[in-house]
């Protein structure tokens, strides 16, 4: 039997977002976003995603995205820069608990590589995933803090079975400047279970969001 090897690494997500308010109701979003890897020295990926989502009633949301992602693929025996498509939809809920500000969601995604078929051996990836948000509103203080955990959910691929295979837990803060935008900082450890080598990774996150009303 051979030693299972835990792998971990450090990488930044460096992130740009625009957001259109059409209503009180909905809201459009356009983000580009470039990961870096290996210690935040090669590049792991960059996309563009769309995504809108829509107030419901009872505190309600649902949402949708689609990215377009260029991987750049460093292992195996080809290797350089794939094209990727993912889409996700979203059901959320928020609700307040005195100072407390508690939000859950749950989102399908679905990815796969362009220009390949199936018989080439492109096989969609597709997961379910849950997260549960928690934050503080501290008095006369613009940096309140939130917590959150979420789980993966794998469907069957590549002959692996279903089940749960990695989570991730982030602390961050944001700061809104007025008529200038709001700038988010967020560490985050991702660790995934349940699989051959698992890998161990640290994430820190920044990202500038300006809204359109």
């Amino acid at each position: 039997m051979t030693a299972q090897e835990d792998l971990t690494d450090f990488r930044t997500w460096s992130a740009l977002e625009l957001q259109y308010e059409r209503s009180e109701k909905l809201t459009f979003s356009l983000e580009g976003q470039l990961r870096l890897k290996d210690d935040a020295a090669t590049v792991d990926q960059y996309f563009g995603e769309l995504g809108a989502s829509y107030k419901l009633p009872s505190n309600f949301r649902i949402g949708v995205g689609v990215r377009y992602i260029r991987d750049n693929d460093t292992n195996g025996r080809i290797q350089g820069y794939e094209n990727h498509l993912r889409y996700h939809l979203d059901l959320s809920f928020r609700h307040k608990l005195d100072r407390f500000g508690l939000k859950y969601r749950i989102r399908y995604q679905h990815r796969n590589e362009l220009g390949i078929s199936s018989a080439e051996g492109d096989v969609a990836r597709q997961r379910v995933r849950f997260k549960t948000t928690l934050g503080y509103n501290f008095k006369n203080w613009k940096l309140d803090p939130e917590l959150s955990c979420e789980l993966f959910n794998r469907f069957q691929q590549n002959g692996d079975s279903n089940g749960f295979d990695k989570y991730r837990i982030s602390l961050g803060t944001s700061y809104k400047v007025k008529k200038i935008g709001r700038f988010s900082l967020l560490y985050r450890l991702e660790k995934e279970f349940n699989t051959t080598d698992p890998e161990t990774v640290n994430i820190l996150s920044f990202k500038y969001s300006y809204t359109i009303k």
